[in-house]
C-alpha cells in the first residue's frame, strides 16, 4: 500500500467537505495465461492500485432524517484536485438519496483465525508459479483427439485490502484467488461446445483436473444427444453449481436486505421448508471467504440453518441498524452437510439427470426455477441416454417438500456440500412426438 495515496484521499476528502466516509483501496497483482488450444497465445502480468470512497451525507426533510450516499472510483494516479471534485459531485449526488438514517460500522474485533489462514493458503508461492500449475492440471485430460480443449484463461490474483471510514474502522488483509475458463469441443458428430468456469482459493489441482474431465466427457455426450426430452413430469437431479443455486434460495430469503423491505418473512426460528417435509431437512452454514467484509466487519463462519430451522439473519451494517440486529457481513460462500443417499441410489428408477443448462435461475422473490436443458441424461428404467433441448420449470416452495440429497459431496465456487440433489415432480416442457 502506497501511504501517499491514502493520504491523498483523506486530504481531498477534507477539502471536498465530505465529513462521513468509507474508503476501500486494494492493490491487486495479478498473473494471466491465455491459451489457443494447447499453445500459450498470450501471458501477461499486472498491478492495479485503485480505491473505492464512499461519501455520506446526513440531512432531514420534514421529520425523516436521511443518510444518502454515493460512491466513486479512484486511481492512484489521479492529482489532488481531481479527487476532490470527484467527492464534492458525489456529495452532492448524495444530497438526492433518501435512505433512513443509520449510522456507519464503527465495531472492532478480529476475525476468526481460520478465516485469516485460509485467505494465506496462495502466499508461499509466486503468482507465476501458481498459474504454471494450473496449467499443467488444466491440460492433464486433454488427450483425446475428438473432444478436446479450444481454449482457457487462468489468472491467479493476490489483492492487499485496506478499509477505513470515519467511524474508526481501520482493517487490512491480504487473500490470493485463482480463477479461470475455458471452452471444450467435440467434432465427432455434431461440433460443439461447452463452457465451464473454475475458481480455487487454494492448490487443488485434482478439483480442476476432475473438472476438465467431467466436462470433457459432458461435452462428448453433447455431441450424441439429438432430441429433446418428451414433455412431462419427471424426477430430476441436478449436480455442480446448480445444486449451490437451489440451497441460494434459503441464503437469500434470510438477508436482512430482503426482509427489511418485507421481500421476505423469514425470522429467526421460523421453518424455512414450511411443515410438509417427507424427506430431507436443509443445513447450512455460512462460509467467510475473507478476513473482513466490505465495510471492515470481521467475518467467521456462522450456522444459518438447523434441521429446517433459521437461526440467525445475516447481512451488512445499514439494514442490520434498521432491524436492530448485529451486523455479520455479506456473505458468499455457503455449506451444507452431506445428505443420506448414495448417488448409485438416488439413480434408481426413471429420471432426469440435467448436466447443463444454458442458464440455470432461482428467483429468490417467488421461489421459481428453471432452465433451458443443453445436456441430460434419461433413464428410462432401462437405458440411459443422452437428451438436449426443452426445459425445466419449478418451485422450491414445492420442491422442498421432498428434497433427497446425495451421500457425495463436491466443492465448487464458494460451495460446499452434496455432489446431487433429487427434486420430485418437476415439470418438463420437451418434445411431443410420440
Amino acid at each position: 500500500m502506497t501511504e501517499n495515496f491514502m493520504e491523498k484521499i483523506l486530504s481531498a476528502l477534507k477539502k471536498s467537505g465530505a465529513e462521513l466516509y468509507q474508503i476501500t483501496e486494494t492493490t491487486e497483482e495479478s498473473a494471466e495465461l491465455f491459451f489457443i488450444r494447447k499453445s500459450l497465445d498470450m501471458q501477461r502480468q499486472k498491478e492495479v492500485h485503485q480505491a473505492s470512497v464512499t461519501v455520506y451525507k446526513k440531512f432531514s426533510e420534514g421529520e425523516k432524517h436521511c443518510l444518502g450516499s454515493a460512491a466513486v472510483q479512484v486511481q492512484d494516479s489521479y492529482t489532488q484536485e481531481q479527487m476532490e471534485q470527484m467527492f464534492r459531485d458525489a456529495l452532492y449526488a448524495a444530497g438526492f438519496v433518501k435512505n433512513p438514517y443509520y449510522e456507519l460500522y464503527n465495531g472492532t474485533g478480529e476475525p476468526s483465525p481460520e478465516v485469516v489462514e485460509k485467505s494465506k493458503r496462495l502466499s508461499d508461492k509466486s503468482l507465476t508459479e501458481i498459474t504454471g500449475c494450473f496449467a499443467d492440471a488444466l491440460f492433464a485430460e486433454d488427450t483425446e483427439k475428438d473432444v478436446f480443449l479450444n481454449s482457457a484463461e487462468i489468472f491467479a490474483t493476490r489483492t492487499t485490502c485496506h478499509i477505513l471510514n470515519s467511524s474508526g474502522v481501520d482493517a487490512s488483509y491480504c487473500k490470493g484467488r485463482v480463477w479461470g475458463e475455458f471452452v471444450a469441443q467435440c467434432t465427432a458428430g455434431q461440433d460443439v461446445e461447452t463452457y465451464q468456469d473454475f475458481a480455487c482459493e487454494d492448490m487443488d489441482t485434482q478439483a480442476l483436473r476432475k473438472k476438465v474431465r467431467n466436462v470433457l466427457e459432458m461435452t462428448r455426450a453433447r455431441a450424441q444427444a439429438l432430441t429433446a426430452p418428451p414433455a412431462g413430469e419427471y424426477r430430476v437431479i441436478l449436480s455442480g453449481s446448480y445444486v449451490r443455486e437451489i440451497f441460494s434460495y434459503y441464503v437469500s430469503r434470510s438477508d436482512m436486505s430482503m426482509i427489511y423491505p418485507k421481500y421476505s418473512t423469514f425470522q429467526v426460528g421460523c421453518d424455512v421448508q414450511g411443515d410438509e417435509v417427507a424427506k430431507e431437512r436443509i443445513n447450512l452454514t455460512l462460509k467467510a471467504t475473507v478476513p473482513y467484509s466490505d465495510e471492515g466487519i470481521p467475518m467467521r463462519d456462522r450456522e444459518l440453518v438447523r434441521d429446517g430451522k433459521l437461526m440467525l439473519l445475516h447481512g451488512g451494517n445499514r439494514f442490520a441498524y434498521y432491524l436492530k440486529q448485529e451486523p455479520t457481513g455479506n456473505y458468499r460462500g455457503y455449506q451444507a452437510p452431506a445428505g443420506n443417499v448414495p448417488l448409485e441410489d438416488m439413480k434408481r428408477g426413471p429420471y432426469l439427470e440435467v448436466v447443463n443448462f444454458s442458464d440455470f435461475q432461482m428467483d429468490v422473490f417467488s421461489g421459481h426455477f428453471g432452465g433451458e436443458i443443453r445436456l441430460a441424461f434419461l433413464y428410462d428404467g432401462e437405458k440411459r441416454i443422452p437428451v438436449t433441448g426443452g426445459s425445466i420449470n419449478g418451485s422450491i416452495l414445492e420442491a422442498q417438500k421432498n428434497l433427497v440429497f446425495s451421500r457425495e459431496t463436491q466443492v465448487e465456487k464458494e460451495f460446499e456440500g452434496p455432489a446431487a440433489v433429487c427434486l420430485a415432480q418437476v415439470k418438463v416442457a420437451g418434445s411431443t412426438q410420440e
